[in-house]
């Protein structure tokens, strides 16, 4: 029996709870494992890791613990974050219980100062703030210090970002050690998540310092999810997937998400569902801050029947009533899925639950992949450039000296940074000097852990077996039992009948071809210090035009037919009949449209008066092929080629400065191109297989320029991302 004092507790708790949920007759009661985790964090002072399913009510145990904890005279609660919209939610959460809460993250910065200032003032009771946060110079050194000594009880949210052997490693969660050793003795911690398998539970209790701790509380629940019925549906190509989403959308009960693997495919997706009279709305990392929340608001509001999203709408959006998630296209990870789909369900009886696998879902797979952490040649040369420099280095002045695209970089600083190797400081990053050790084994491991996952991602999708029960036990979780509700279990729901109209219409808006290609205009910033004098905007004579593409490598229309066609391993020959004619549709389009040739505007672009090709060590057979059709078709010369000069090595760097830097000197204009660009005396189409970074035709560009073309549009068949 327990004793009086936490008999008194637990009323009290039961109270704050009613007014959280908004229950007026205060009959709300806590699950007893919440009372466990509240007790530990408030009567014992306690550490605790909660790793329980979405929608159990972690955010209830900390909300419930802080009032009672500031009731009793505790400092502030300190939430640690991973994302906007979970900072939303959680502030009215809170209010809701009379709690006042703050945030303080990149979006706010103008208000800093006076929360600060209300913290000091003892009128914050919670304070949420982003992971990135936790090693910002500013907040780091002369925040988090003080903040760490007056904080009340530390909540780590969505702690599986702690792990690199979980499915979302995020290094700034590694700061919270710092954090950690910091706080006064006594200050509860509580680290919540609702996807972790055992490893991964066992990483973050030990980086937490929770798992040596004796009297350290863990507390595991079983992850089946009784308001979800699990199904996947498997349709030939993505026209008939589009066209059953769009035919039966209305059916599914509620609103909810529609999830893809690609921000190309989101969009695409989003503008096939609106034109066939639904109302949708995009969300995806490529989206206006403003513009998320709208769409977050409009959800919550059943405003729209769905979000078309990516995965940056996955941790921390609470819509307890949300009646379906669907995916068009297959997360790499069930643990990844999980998460996912766990957004569904949590305040209604019932919610559907789709897969759509589609053909092109293993290709992004492996793309994601190439993705991971870098060789240990490339972190060995970072640092030394880093050991070498007389001053601290911003990411821009790094940049051109590895060959890391920025995003990499950053992340993989973030690392050596938790390691000790390097330090963020004002102005940028400095190398600490410290002994520094390439994990090889364990990078090799978490490797492998990727591999194992798209493997049980693919079992997930064949399986005869329960669904949820495969999903619980690849999260280890030892009360898995068959669901009784998946396709599995109760018989499929859904068919794989589309209308004719709208197959027809998803075909019809997946052939659409034309994407436009954006011309390089400024140079990236520290060529100078690769002995490369160009810096600033590209002058106007020299640049290329806006160009086009007959499509994105990422998107589920065209980009299925482009993307084994120039996959690395792929054949190379002439361009195939049906692109060939894709790509004249293009250029026809491009004519007729705003400011081209054929559209009679007065300030229309000149007609091109020639074809010129660039040089391609894979595909030089496609290339000339696509060149001549061009020609022929739009009886236009074929000018020439750009030729290679000097070292002609396949240009494989992954920033702008080190891709420039591989072609400097590589291509060349031949003199019999020269003279026909001169006489020509008009622009040019600058025809390749495919562009990444625009770097290349950039260069080729301002060599034709150079050499007498009066303007250069580029035409290729593809673009990645």
């Amino acid at each position: 029996m327990e004793h009086t004092s936490n008999a008194d507790l637990r009323a009290d708790a039961d109270t704050v709870l009613a007014r959280l949920v908004g229950d007026a007759t205060g009959a709300a009661r806590l699950r007893e494992d919440q009372w466990r985790a509240i007790e530990a964090l408030v009567a014992d002072r306690r550490r605790a890791l909660v790793v329980q399913r979405t929608g159990w009510g972690k955010s209830a145990v900390y909300f419930v613990a802080t009032s009672l904890l500031r009731a009793r005279g505790s400092g502030p609660t300190v939430i640690v974050s991973p994302l906007l919209a979970l900072m939303r939610n959680q502030v009215e959460a809170a209010a809701r219980a009379g709690i006042h809460a703050r945030t303080i993250n990149s979006s706010n910065t103008e208000e800093w100062e006076t929360v600060q200032g209300e913290i000091a003032a003892g009128e914050v009771d919670v304070l949420l703030v982003s992971p990135e946060r936790l090693n910002n110079p500013d907040f780091r050194d002369q925040v988090l210090p003080a903040l760490a000594a007056a904080t009340g009880l530390l909540v780590v949210d969505e702690a599986h970002c702690i792990s690199d052997w979980g499915h979302d490693f995020r290094p700034d969660y590694r700061r919270l050690r710092t954090m950690l050793t910091d706080l006064p003795p006594g200050v509860p911690v509580l680290a919540t998540t609702a996807t972790a398998n055992a490893r991964v539970t066992a990483d973050v209790a030990e980086q937490l310092g929770t798992g040596g701790a004796s009297d350290a509380l863990v507390l595991r629940g079983p992850l089946n999810r009784e308001s979800l019925s699990l199904s996947v549906l498997r349709l030939p190509d993505a026209a008939h997937r589009m066209a059953w989403l769009a035919d039966h959308l209305d059916e599914l009960p509620g609103s909810g998400i529609v999830y893809t693997l690609t921000v190309a495919a989101a969009e695409e997706v989003t503008a096939f569902l609106r034109q066939r009279g639904h109302l949708v709305a995009s969300y995806t990392g490529r989206t206006e801050n403003a513009e998320r929340q709208q769409a977050e608001e409009d959800l919550l509001a059943n405003k729209v029947k769905a979000l078309v999203a990516t995965s940056a709408l996955g941790m921390g959006f609470d819509k307890p009533d949300l009646g379906f998630v669907v995916h068009l296209g297959s997360p790499s990870s069930p643990i990844a899925y999980y998460q996912q789909v766990g957004r569904a369900g949590r305040g209604v009886e019932h919610a559907e639950v789709l897969l759509l696998p589609g053909k092109e879902d293993e290709a992004i797979w492996e793309y994601f992949a190439s993705l991971a952490f870098p060789s240990e040649d490339l972190v060995r040369r970072t640092l030394d450039v880093l050991g070498r420099a007389q001053k601290p280095m911003s990411l821009p002045a790094l940049e051109p000296l590895v060959e890391l695209r920025r995003s990499r970089l950053e992340t993989m600083l973030k690392v050596l940074d938790v390691d000790g190797a390097v330090q963020r400081v004002k102005g940028g990053w400095t190398a600490t000097g410290q002994a520094w050790t390439y994990e090889t084994a364990r990078y090799d491991w978490v490797a492998r852990q990727r591999r194992a996952e798209q493997e049980a991602m693919r079992q997930y999708a064949s399986t005869t077996d329960c669904r949820m029960e495969f999903l619980q036990r690849q999260l280890d979780d030892e009360g898995a039992r068959p669901c009784g509700r998946c396709d599995n279990c109760a018989g499929a729901r859904y068919g794989a009948e589309t209308s004719t109209a709208a197959l027809d219409a998803a075909r019809v808006d997946l052939g659409r071809a034309g994407v436009e290609v954006e011309p390089r205009k400024m140079w990236p910033t520290g060529l100078p210090a690769i002995g490369m004098d160009l810096k600033g905007r590209i002058a106007a004579g020299e640049q290329a035009a806006s160009g086009r593409a007959l499509g994105r490598l990422s998107d589920i229309g065209w980009g299925n037919r482009l993307r084994p066609m120039l996959a690395a391993q792929a054949p190379d020959g002439p361009v195939p009949d049906d692109v060939a004619r894709a790509v004249v549709g293009v250029l026809a389009d491009w004519a007729k449209g705003p400011g081209g040739w054929a559209s009679g505007e007065p300030d229309a672009q000149p007609r091109p008066v020639g074809v010129v090709t660039l040089p391609s060590r894979t595909r030089p057979r496609l290339v000339h092929s696509l060149g001549t059709r061009i020609a022929e078709v739009g009886r236009l010369p074929l000018l020439g080629a750009v030729e290679y000069s000097g070292d002609s090595s396949p240009v494989h760097r992954s920033n702008s400065a080190q891709r420039l830097k591989a072609l400097d000197g590589m291509l060349e204009v031949p003199p019999e191109l020269a003279a026909a660009l001169a006489e020509a005396r008009g622009p040019v189409l600058l025809v390749d297989d495919y562009t990444e970074t625009g770097w290349t035709l950039a260069v080729a560009a301002r060599m034709l320029r150079r050499s007498g073309a009066q303007g250069v549009l580029p035409l290729v068949l593809a673009v990645q991302g």
